[in-house]
């Protein structure tokens, strides 16, 4: 049956490196008091006894007492047990020694020293606390690391999660808006349906394929704002009036994708009134290497305002910027004079 403490067990460091530890620690021991002895053989034969105690009370402290009784604020119960496990070990080491090494079970002490008195209770104690110390510090370090390392791992996982969450949101966003459009061209049986439903195609393989990945190059960004408008110049027809620009060098400009389309959108939020003009300006400026400014300006119409149905759009936008960028960026929102402005700033990746 599992015993109920396992299960707060961590095992991060792999066994390979438990088996070096070992290994390394028990020759700088064998070299250590080899030395100090000028007896290498007497050396290997005391290490060779006393290792195996070693790392017994080294994994049972890890394993067992500190999952048990520290990680539940036991501290009584856990010094407890710790001065059981010592005494144990004591007994045992004096009594191996003497059996299978030597009957000076104190060699370096000054004169003649026996087992069981407080000193050499005090001097085999303090070495093995030394040693469980030296050892329980090694893997709490190593847990520390593992537990910093996937709480790391989690919040990127859940950063991941989120900004796809966010940008999937966009996507039944824009086709919904897009098939309403395309409904409303098929009731007036126009001629122009069709070709909606290719550019929405189009869309639709970019939204598919290119938009899955964290970056996609700018010039496909802006190749898929300009569908968006071919789409609604095909049924707003010359109502829409609209002008890209482009100052300085985007060739190898990377942006998140869909970053810009919520703000293109907002565009046609506003609502229009039939046969009124809908004008557009969109800029986009690199700015010393450094820096991108996406710029749209658009004519506003405030009567239409209120029956404006109001999406998620900047919403979710303001979300994954702070998500992508922190507080790396700066985003402006203007109304004045019938003109709408958002301007957008965000450092080149």
């Amino acid at each position: 049956m599992k015993l109920k403490w396992l299960k707060n067990i961590s095992f991060t460091i792999p066994i390979k490196y438990h088996v070096l530890f070992w290994i390394g620690y028990f020759s700088f021991n064998i070299i250590r008091w080899g030395s100090y002895f000028n007896d290498y053989w007497y050396s290997f034969k005391s290490n060779l006894v006393e290792f195996p105690l070693h790392i017994i009370l080294v994994y049972v402290n890890i394993y067992f007492l500190i999952p048990r009784f520290i990680l539940n604020k036991k501290y009584k119960r856990y010094i407890l047990y710790l001065i059981l496990s010592l005494s144990i070990l004591y007994v045992l080491r004096t009594g191996l020694n003497y059996v299978l090494v030597t009957k000076n079970i104190w060699p370096e002490a000054v004169g003649s020293q026996q087992a069981f008195t407080f000193n050499h209770i005090i001097a085999v104690i303090l070495g093995e606390v030394y040693v469980l110390a030296l050892a329980t510090s090694i893997k709490l370090t190593f847990d520390w690391i593992y537990e910093r390392k996937r709480s790391e791992e989690l919040q990127k996982l859940q950063l991941r999660t989120e900004l796809n969450f966010l940008k999937s949101q966009i996507q039944p966003h824009f086709f919904f808006n897009t098939l309403n459009n395309l409904y409303a061209l098929t009731l007036e049986k126009s001629e122009v349906a069709p070709s909606v439903v290719l550019k929405l195609s189009d869309i639709m393989q970019y939204v598919l394929y290119d938009a899955k990945e964290p970056l996609i190059r700018l010039f496909n960004e802006i190749n898929y704002i300009q569908n968006y408008l071919d789409l609604e110049r095909l049924r707003y027809g010359d109502q829409i009036e609209s002008t890209t620009n482009i100052s300085g060098d985007i060739e190898d400009i990377q942006v998140p994708p869909l970053l810009f389309l919520p703000f293109i959108e907002n565009c046609f939020k506003h609502g229009t009134k039939e046969n009124e003009q809908i004008q557009i300006t969109i800029n986009f400026k690199n700015e010393k290497n450094k820096w991108l400014i996406f710029k749209v300006e658009n004519t506003y119409n405030k009567q239409s305002e209120t029956n404006t149905m109001h999406g998620i759009g900047i919403k979710n936008v303001k979300r994954r910027l702070q998500l992508l960028f922190k507080d790396n960026f700066d985003l402006k929102v203007t109304n004045t004079q019938n003109i709408y402005s958002v301007r957008l700033k965000i450092p080149i990746l």
